[in-house]
């Protein structure tokens, strides 16, 4: 049961990246808040999590990471969160993200990143989570998931109408207009 209205936030953990995905991360955290929101994401003290905590925080607004146990004993948590939630498992820790939000944006990233945006996805056709879910398509960045979700479709491989289990933005406002239901 949500506590408070809170976007949940997808992105890379690493720090070895082009300065504009930063930004545009910094920016959607400062949104996130500037909304009303907390901001929950997988808490890391580095890369595009940081990032948006970072805007998140610096606006006035809560945030909450939520890290399996291991990730804390390695002292891999942002350490200016408002809250931290342990999990026993990366699992949980995704099942946690997303019940504690009403909605999801996913930066760019790596694997993680990947793997989170498209179970998310799973989720809502299958009716387990009813957020939105928006793409932050920073740059473009992607734009080959997104040519490769519409050949899915056009094979037969996903049902018509699937794209409408996510949205697509290029910049952080649009993507916060999609996330709060007010496009």
């Amino acid at each position: 049961m949500k506590e408070e209205k809170a976007i949940c936030i997808y992105g890379a953990s690493s720090s070895h990246i082009d300065p504009l995905y930063v930004d545009r991360a910094y920016e959607t955290g400062r949104l996130i808040a500037e909304a009303g929101y907390t901001l929950v994401s997988g808490g890391g003290r580095g890369g595009l999590m940081a990032a948006a905590i970072e805007g998140a925080l610096d606006a006035g607004g809560r945030t909450i990471g939520v890290l399996p146990q291991f990730m804390i004993e390695r002292e891999w948590q942002h350490p200016r969160l408002s809250r931290i939630i342990s999990t026993p498992s990366m699992h949980v820790r995704k099942e946690t993200m997303a019940s504690l939000s009403d909605a999801v944006i996913a930066l760019p990233g790596g694997i993680g990143t990947l793997e989170e945006l498209l179970e998310i996805i799973t989720w809502r056709q299958l009716k387990l989570y009813d957020g939105n879910v928006v793409v932050l398509n920073t740059g473009g960045y992607y734009n080959p998931l997104l040519d490769m979700l519409d050949k899915c479709a056009a094979e037969g491989f996903m049902r018509p109408g699937s794209h409408r289990l996510y949205e697509t933005a290029s910049e952080p406002s649009e993507a916060i207009t999609y996330a709060t239901g007010n496009a």
